[in-house]
């Protein structure tokens, strides 16, 4: 397909790729801010004990990550150009839901972390008060597998059969592969950095995957006549 076709040009698929990486350290400054308390692992505790005004940033790091993570789904369009219609606009727009989700998701976390703090207020345990919030949040996390599963289904094979203009070695830095290795990379890790990692490793992966496809683009781009 040529460029000039397209919407997004290999230049700006490239900033659009930086937004997503941007929105990742964003979500994961948010995430720090429920749960960093120096070496404690517990993490509602760790939301309990947050100030008001770290609860409030960390939902306004959502939204602020929202945007970008929304911006950084036409990096995948792009990438996807040489393939059938129905697949580019079925991974964009499966990777797209996906991407507002991590926002939405973060948002209602807030109630999470208000909910255990008004337990601790009360002389309660931590969890003693979140459990409707965590059931709603875990209701959101259900829906999102759909989009995430059709997004997996397409972008593996496509990108395997060389179909796209990504590398095959991008799927082994690829969200569904990133998210499997969770409970390995974390059940190791002690203290401070159990939770940094634990706490943030959803955005984590999103930095290593979008860092990976934007410099697998910006390969692409130089290789390729203009």
């Amino acid at each position: 397909m040529k460029n000039q076709q397209n919407l997004i040009t290999r230049e700006s698929a490239v900033w659009l790729g930086l937004c997503g990486v941007a929105g990742s350290l964003v979500l994961f400054a948010g995430d720090m801010l429920f749960y960093f308390r120096g070496d404690s692992t517990d993490l509602v505790l760790n939301m309990g004990m947050a100030s008001s005004q770290s609860i409030i940033a960390s939902g306004l790091c959502a939204l602020i990550a929202a945007w970008l993570y929304t911006l950084a789904a036409g990096q995948i369009y792009y990438a996807f150009q040489a393939t059938k219609k129905w697949q580019r606009l079925s991974v964009f727009f499966s990777f797209l839901a996906v991407m507002i989700a991590y926002g939405v998701i973060h948002g209602a976390f807030v109630a999470i972390a208000t909910s255990a703090k008004n337990a601790l207020e009360l002389g309660l345990p931590a969890n003693a008060l979140t459990e409707l919030a965590r059931d709603a949040n875990n209701a959101l996390r259900t829906i999102v597998y759909i989009p995430f599963i059709i997004f997996t289904c397409l972008f593996t094979p496509l990108v395997w059969m060389k179909k796209t203009l990504y590398p095959r070695w991008l799927i082994l830095v690829s969200p569904v592969v990133l998210f499997l290795l969770n409970d390995l990379i974390v059940r190791n890790l002690q203290g401070q950095w159990k939770t940094i990692i634990a706490g943030g490793y959803l955005n984590l992966m999103l930095t290593v995957f979008f860092l990976a496809s934007t410099i697998s683009l910006y390969r692409t781009a130089k290789n390729q006549p203009s």
